[in-house]
């Protein structure tokens, strides 16, 4: 069988829609202790149709209890208390992912490969040019919705590893390390017989429908 031809496994078929909807129901925050500058960016995003959140400062943001629901942050770079860069380190110690877009009048080269190199999405010069931000933008929801797709695909596959017992796991493990049902029988010591019957319920159990799929489970995790 092509590889184009593969049918998605129930994992990758679960979270196959994820994007799109991340996509549609993006939150973003826009942090800046100038007022007007901020609303402008507010009614930029909502004309674009996102649901757009406007915050006077980085402490605001980082304090409130849903910080990590974001989609996108575009944020000043120097303001009062924490600054942008101070708002990115804060929400990395968190675990927070939330891709973040630097919009500053006091940029340096240093300054913005910092940003840069923490992941941000983009470093744009204040004002920023509309349709640049909304490019930045529309970037950092994709990336956001890829890595929510990521975790959702890793959990589904480690909820399926769960319902494994003990020696279909390593019956699993060698599954995906490529031996025949012989050699793992020899490795596990225990029957051929018995081999086929683990790997047929390891293949349910899994929703495998082919080694490959296995392989590519194990892969999944092993990234993680």
């Amino acid at each position: 069988m092509e590889e184009n031809d593969r049918r998605p496994t129930p994992v990758e078929s679960a979270a196959a829609g994820m994007i799109g909807v991340l996509q549609t129901s993006a939150v973003i925050a826009v942090v800046d202790d100038d007022a007007a500058a901020r609303i402008s960016l507010v009614r930029l995003l909502q004309l674009e149709g996102y649901d757009v959140r406007g915050f006077d400062s980085a402490n605001a943001l980082i304090e409130a209890p849903d910080v990590g629901e974001y989609s996108c942050i575009v944020t000043d770079l120097r303001m009062p208390g924490l600054t942008g860069l101070d708002l990115q380190r804060a929400l990395d110690l968190r675990g927070a992912y939330v891709p973040l877009i630097f919009v500053t009048a006091f940029g340096t080269v240093p300054v913005s490969v910092e940003a840069m190199r923490g992941g941000a999405v983009d470093f744009l010069e204040k004002p920023a040019d509309p349709a640049a931000l909304l490019d930045a933008v529309q970037r950092a929801v994709a990336r956001c919705a890829e890595h929510a797709t990521r975790r959702s695909v890793v959990a589904g596959v480690r909820q399926r590893v769960e319902r494994l017992t003990a020696r279909e796991r390593e019956v699993f493990e060698g599954v995906a390390r490529g031996l025949p049902n012989k050699s793992i029988a020899t490795e596990l010591g225990i029957a051929l017989k018995t081999v086929k019957v683990h790997r047929g319920r390891v293949m349910t159990k899994m929703g495998a429908e082919s080694v490959a799929d296995l392989v590519r489970a194990k892969e999944i995790l092993g990234g993680t």
